[in-house]
Parts: C-alpha cells; sequence; structure tokens
C-alpha cells in the first residue's frame, strides 16, 4: 500500500498560469512571453518571493501585487483552475491500493476547500499551513498527517512543484519527488524528478 502526500497548487491544480499572467500584469502593460518566464522563475520558489521580488523590480508597492493575487483567489471560487494532467488516474490507483490521498498545502482552508469542492477531488485529509502549522521545508504538516492517519513514512510518498515541499518530505522520512516545470530551471541537485504525474511509482 502507498498512500501520498500531495502539494495543491501546481501539484494537484494547475494554477502557475493564472498566477503568472495576474502578477505579471500588474508590473508589465503588455504581458509576452519573457514577462511570463520572469515571473515563472519566481512563482516557482514561492508566491510571496514573486511579489515581493517584482514589487522592487518594478518599483511597484507589493500591496497592487498581492491585490491581483487576491483578486485571482476570488475569481477562482467561481471559476476554479484546472487538473494536473493525470491526477484523477493517480489519485485512483492510490484508492484502489487501499492507499489514502493526503494534502499539505501553504494555502490558507477556505481556498484550499473552494478549490477542492469545485474541482470534485476525493482527499482523505488535508492540512494547511494557515490552521498553525509551519510552512514547508519544515516537515511538521507531513508528520501531522501521518500521525492522524496512521501511517508510517515507509506507507507514503509524497510529491510537489517546488523544491521545498521535497525537503518538508524527506525531513519527515518520506520518500518524495520534484514536478518539474518544462523550461523553468529549479536548482535543487538530487532530488528525484518527474515531469509528469503519471511517473509516480504508485
Amino acid at each position: 500500500m502507498t498512500s501520498v502526500i500531495w502539494d495543491m497548487g501546481g501539484t494537484l491544480v494547475d494554477t502557475y498560469p493564472d498566477v503568472d499572467r495576474a502578477l505579471a500584469a500588474a508590473v508589465h502593460a503588455e504581458v509576452d512571453d519573457d514577462a511570463l518566464m520572469e515571473v515563472a522563475r519566481l512563482t516557482r520558489v514561492s508566491s510571496s518571493r514573486a511579489i515581493s521580488t517584482l514589487a522592487g523590480r518594478y518599483d511597484v508597492p507589493e500591496e497592487t501585487l498581492r491585490s491581483a493575487y487576491n483578486a485571482l483567489k476570488d475569481r477562482w471560487e467561481r471559476q476554479a483552475p484546472p487538473l494536473m494532467d493525470g491526477v484523477l488516474e493517480v489519485m485512483d490507483a492510490v484508492r484502489a491500493a487501499g492507499g489514502v490521498n493526503l494534502v499539505a498545502t501553504h494555502r490558507d482552508r477556505d481556498s484550499a476547500t473552494v478549490l477542492v469542492e469545485s474541482l470534485g477531488l476525493e482527499i482523505d485529509d488535508m492540512v494547511c499551513a494557515p490552521d498553525g502549522f509551519p510552512r514547508k521545508p519544515d516537515p511538521a504538516m507531513h508528520r501531522a498527517l501521518l500521525e492522524r492517519n496512521d501511517l508510517t513514512a515507509q506507507d507514503c510518498l509524497a510529491v510537489g512543484d517546488r523544491p521545498a515541499d521535497v525537503e518538508a518530505a524527506e525531513a519527515a522520512g518520506i520518500r518524495a519527488y520534484l514536478l518539474t516545470t518544462p523550461g523553468i530551471p529549479l536548482g535543487a541537485p538530487g532530488m528525484r524528478r518527474i515531469e509528469s504525474l503519471s511517473e509516480l511509482p504508485v
């Protein structure tokens, strides 16, 4: 039996295209491929890092960028972004083998719940950093999921789209995979990498 601890944005849900375009539009009059790539390199570290870096680089108030990001989250309540390719097939395989699908996310619970419900995701448990957990790469969320679901680290694997996702899981003793975005360098040498969720060994 293998259970999976999923990150949410950029792993379960394809949020990056919307986020990259919203932040690029907040600092550029016209958004072209170069502008999107510039933002993408930052959002793959973290959205907060992207906001602070872009604000300083273009002399735009951080609040302008945060407002653009918050407006996007409001829009997702009416029209959710799509699931990542292969998510449902992998989740079904986990369930069929007797495992559970768990989520560890930095997203606030209301926003995360909106995405889960609107996309019809069948998850078994979810922890959100704003509920009182430190952010990744701290392993607290992963350890909480193991304890709450009576699992050992050997029962699970984890997948996320940022090095911090992998670092958090590995610090909890869980085998982890980095879901890479084509064309976006992430550094983090030595991490197990996949280009598609269908490559997860479940």
